[in-house]
């Protein structure tokens, strides 16, 4: 064959291996990418599905209904319209699919459709917190501002004394409680916020006696003892020594909040492993076994009249929980209904000279 005949042979065969490149890197390029896609030409034929598609289909609780989905758009795709579609599969696992379609188009004719899937379970639940959080800070803060409203419209327009001083001190209290609202709010997005907090070795018994001497005057005037048991040897932790004591000081403000008068709430702490364990009981109304696992959510109560009445947030324990897990900790609970609770605040342990942890009262047994 003539170099004249060889010329678009070669040139067609360079082509082609260029084309095949290209679509090596698209198949590539499509296989990277972490939603699902599924391509079909304009008679319906599946063309492309790279591998998130195929695990949409395999083992996925609900995988009929997203191909239903899938096949309905592309047949839409596939006459030239472009669409969305949200899916909630109930699970287990609940989930959330956002599905959107929409046709393929060279030199101005249709020649098929693409669809593109995402998992956005994350995505919704977090705007679902973030919705409850911002109605939840509303009406909390709703209240207090139309207490101090509304005493404000009353002592203008005149009173006795006795009654003009009442109205002042519940002006007070009504503002101190707005102000424990923001203070917890600040605390919680401060905590929230660092990347890691800063650490440095303290003493246990120096973290349980600050915490104790911030609730000292609640303690008093509720009549709740305050009772610490002994901690043998020098039980240090690495932290964050704000942090810590703030959520020490929000456990033992909850265990007075809830305790009968007189029944007194007792503090104590001892190492397990390489966690060191601080316990604060208390001999209160305890927690229904249905309200435990959700007490750590921000403005959750138990009882929210009680919780009202004393002054409380609803953001104490949740503060506790972020706390504990920035430091690589926990923070758990066991409740009886009449009996008490023991929140257990865990961190990990170090002790600055070198001498090992005490032990837990089950170890030392």
């Amino acid at each position: 064959m003539s170099s004249t005949r060889r010329a678009p042979v070669d040139r067609h065969k360079a082509s082609a291996e260029q084309l095949a490149a290209q679509c090596d890197q698209l198949a590539q390029a499509l296989e990277a990418v972490p939603d699902a896609v599924v391509i079909v030409d304009l008679e319906g034929n599946e063309v492309l599905r790279n591998g998130p598609a195929q695990r949409f289909a395999d083992g996925r609780h609900g995988a009929a209904l997203v191909a239903d989905a899938i096949r309905t758009l592309l047949e839409d795709a596939r006459r030239g319209l472009t669409g969305e579609r949200e899916l909630q599969l109930f699970g287990p696992p609940r989930e959330v699919l956002h599905l959107r379609a929409q046709p393929l188009v060279a030199h101005g004719m249709i020649n098929g459709g693409v669809v593109f899937a995402r998992d956005v379970t994350e995505a919704r639940r977090t705007e679902s917190v973030r919705r409850d959080f911002v109605a939840n800070v509303s009406h909390e803060l709703k209240t207090p501002i139309g207490a101090l409203a509304l005493l404000a419209e009353t002592m203008a327009a005149g009173g006795d004394e006795v009654m003009l001083r009442q109205m002042a001190e519940r002006m007070a209290r009504e503002a101190e409680r707005l102000g424990r609202i923001v203070d917890d709010l600040l605390d919680l997005s401060h905590i929230e916020a660092q990347e890691a907090p800063t650490r440095e070795p303290v003493p246990v018994a120096v973290l349980t006696s600050e915490a104790i001497e911030r609730v000292r005057p609640a303690a008093a005037a509720a009549e709740i003892p305050l009772e610490t048991t002994e901690i043998e040897g020098e039980l240090v932790v690495d932290c964050d020594r704000t942090q810590v004591v703030s959520a020490l000081t929000n456990l033992l403000d909850n265990a007075i909040k809830y305790s009968e008068q007189g029944r007194p709430v007792e503090v104590g702490a001892y190492a397990a492993s390489d966690l060191a364990t601080i316990e604060v009981r208390d001999h209160g109304i305890g927690i229904p076994s249905r309200d435990l696992e959700r007490i750590f959510e921000r403005f959750y109560r138990v009882d929210r009249a009680r919780s009202r009445a004393t002054g409380g947030t609803g953001l104490g324990l949740s503060i506790v929980r972020h706390v504990a897990q920035a430091h690589g900790g926990d923070v758990m609970v066991e409740s009886r209904e009449g009996e008490g609770s023991v929140f257990r605040l865990r961190l990990p342990g170090a002790n600055a000279r070198g001498r090992p942890l005490a032990a837990s009262p089950e170890e030392a047994t």
